[in-house]
Formats: structure tokens, C-alpha cells, sequence
């Protein structure tokens, strides 16, 4: 759903590289290569492909040491890779293991099979693919459960694995948390209605008030009109998808500058999941889980809502939850802040599902 926007960037950064501006890049990239080597006796760096159903997606498997909990990671956009983040969040691998995973569409599986050899893209098939993405990870790393970390579009997928598979994992932590619930809620369309008007931006107005509130009827093209006004009229969000979306992909040290044009296909790509969620109701569908339950939300995040969010966890019975808010952001939070969302992993997730365990590597 920020497909345009991410779009724009890459092709500034794209069209005419100067030498200077290349040398940068070359200098980050291995500075952040450096940052991101793992040499502990009992840790792992490892990435590949894997059949994932019936096509190669690529996974990725790091940790300092192989005894941490384990976490899930599944990105958002749709088609929006974490992996990314790496640099950004290398510290988190002291404590936990980190598995990210490109789903079918985004990036390097992307890149691997091409726009014909995704398969079937729906969520139902991507949500199948995370069930097994899951038992392929805890059969490798002999971890019986693991933590599910759901970001942005990824938390629709995480809510609701989180429910239906409690014997899989250990808690749910959503950030960015994205909360259907049948278009009932129009607080974020409002707000964007509002912004439009004090910035004076009529057409942009006069074409967001033309939309209407129900989503079932509008086209690929207006949601993709509509996600770009929501990130580009709020300077917090832009500028976070300027120098942390688009900075993080810029300096990463294992993407070349041919995978920063297939990060963007691939979210544009992705996007037709979208059509089939517009309908879900999380209230609907149940606020009943049986494993620890958290949200750590970006205070001013403008595309998901802390408000709606709230209200969707405390309607939630858990074991044990909890929800913060992490301060001066918007979307992005745990990337925008990675070491602020380490102080929350460590203080409300890591005491309850730390059990040190024989774990072997290998992907």
C-alpha cells in the first residue's frame, strides 16, 4: 500500500547515481557488513532459499546465540521486506534469534521466480505459506514454539495466526498494528480529509472525498492514490519512508541497486492481496488468544491508528499482554526506533517466553 511513495524514492535515488553518491553508498554498505557479522560460538547467519509452497522463498536466520527465543518476523506493505533493517537492528540479535522471511511477492523471492513463478497470490495462500514458513522454522532450530512479530500489513496475517495456532507460538507482538474491522472505523480517512484541508490541497480533497467510505468499490489505481495522500500529507511518515525505508534499503549491505527496482515491483505486485481483506472484522473473528498478547504502537502513526489499536487490545484476553506507545513515531516505529522496541522485547516479551533450549542451525 506505499508502493508509490517507496516508488518515488528508489527512482530518485535511481535515475542518475552520481560517483559521489555511489562511493557513499559503498562506504555505508560495508560499514554495515561489518556491523552485521556474527562470529559467536553458538550463533548463526544464514539465508536461502526454500520450498515454501510449491515456489523458493527466501528466508533468512540470524542470531548471536542459537539458545534465545526465536522470532518470526512477518513484514508488511504487502510485498515489504524487513530484511532490510538488518543494520537497524542488529542489537536485537544479542537476545533473540531473528528469522525474516520474504513472502511470495516481495523482493528476493520476488527477484528469484519473477511475477509469473509467485503463484497464487491471496491471502489465503500467503497465510498457508506462514503456517509452514513456522514448522519449517521450529523443526530446523528444534524450537517447539516461537515469537510472531506482525508488521503493518503482516499483523492482519499475525492476529490471526496468533489465534488459530497457539501450540506454534510462544506470544504475538504487533507493531504497526493493522485492525480490520469491516470499514466501520473511518478515523484514519477522516484525519487524511482534515490534513488535505489544512494544507489546502483541494483536488487531492475533492478525490479522497469522491472515494467514499466503502473500499470494496474502489479500483487498484484509487488505493494506491489514496496510500500515497495518507503517507505524503504527514511529514513525520514521509520522512520516515525517505531516510529509514528507502536510507535502510539505500545501505544494505546484501541488496544491490538492481533489488531496490524489485523491491518496489514487488509491492506493486503485492498489492492485489490487498481486494480480500477489506472485508475482515478482527472483533468479529475473535479477541480470545491463548498466548501472550502484545502491541508496541507509534504514537503518531497516521496509516494504523494507536487509537483504533487500543481499542482492539483491550477488547483482547490474554494470558498476559500489554501495549505501548512508542514516542515520535509514525509508521515504521520499530525500525524508526529500533533500540526504544528492544527495551519493549526485552522488558514485556522476552521474560515470558525464555526457555534456553538445544537449537541446531541450518535453514
Amino acid at each position: 500500500m506505499i508502493a508509490t511513495i517507496v516508488a518515488t524514492s528508489a527512482a530518485a535515488l535511481l535515475a542518475a547515481p552520481t560517483t559521489g553518491l555511489l562511493a557513499h553508498r559503498a562506504f555505508r554498505r560495508s560499514r554495515n557488513a561489518s556491523l552485521m557479522r556474527i562470529d559467536t560460538p553458538n550463533g548463526i547467519d544464514e539465508q536461502g532459499f526454500v520450498r515454501i509452497g510449491g515456489i523458493d522463498q527466501w528466508i533468512s536466520v540470524r542470531g548471536e546465540d542459537l539458545a534465545n527465543p526465536v522470532v518470526l518476523e512477518l513484514h508488511g506493505g504487502p510485498g515489504a521486506s524487513t530484511a532490510i533493517f538488518g543494520p537497524r537492528t542488529r542489537t536485537w540479535e544479542k537476545y533473540f534469534t531473528i528469522v525474516r522471511w520474504d513472502m511470495r511477492g516481495s523482493l528476493k523471492t520476488f527477484g528469484h521466480g519473477g511475477a509469473d513463478g509467485q503463484g497464487e497470490m491471496t491471502f489465503d495462500r500467503i497465510y498457508a505459506d506462514a503456517v509452514e514458513v513456522t514448522d519449517h522454522i521450529r523443526a530446523r532450530l528444534r524450537a517447539d514454539k516461537v515469537v510472531l512479530l506482525g508488521h503493518s500489513y503482516g499483523s492482519a496475517f499475525g492476529v490471526r495466526l496468533a489465534r488459530e495456532f497457539p501450540d506454534r507460538y510462544a506470544a504475538y507482538v504487533g507493531t504497526d498494528q493493522n485492525i480490520h474491522d469491516a470499514g466501520r472505523d473511518d478515523s484514519v480517512r477522516q484525519a487524511l480529509l482534515t490534513r488535505l484541508r489544512g494544507a489546502g490541497k483541494r483536488k487531492e480533497l475533492a478525490a479522497v472525498e469522491a472515494l467514499g467510505r466503502d473500499e470494496h468499490r474502489w479500483t487498484a489505481r484509487e488505493r494506491a492514490m489514496y496510500a500515497k495522500l495518507l503517507a505524503t500529507s504527514d511529514p513525520l511518515t514521509l520522512e520516515t519512508m525517505k531516510k529509514v525505508v528507502m536510507g535502510s534499503l539505500w545501505c544494505s549491505p546484501r541488496h544491490s541497486l538492481r533489488e531496490m527496482g524489485l523491491f518496489v515491483k514487488g509491492m506493486t505486485f503485492s498489492e492485489q492481496i490487498t481486494a480480500s481483506a477489506s472485508g475482515f472484522d478482527d472483533w468479529a473473528d475473535g479477541t480470545e488468544f491463548e498466548i501472550p498478547f502484545f502491541i508496541f504502537q507509534g504514537e503518531k502513526d497516521v496509516l494504523t491508528p494507536p487509537a483504533l489499536a487500543r481499542r482492539f487490545f483491550d477488547a483482547v484476553r490474554a494470558p498476559v499482554k500489554g501495549f505501548e506507545l512508542i514516542q515520535d513515531c509514525s509508521h515504521f516505529a520499530a525500525f524508526r526506533r529500533p533500540d526504544r522496541f528492544l527495551e519493549l522485547l526485552l522488558a514485556h516479551v522476552r521474560p515470558v517466553v525464555a526457555d534456553p533450549a538445544p537449537a541446531a542451525a541450518g535453514i
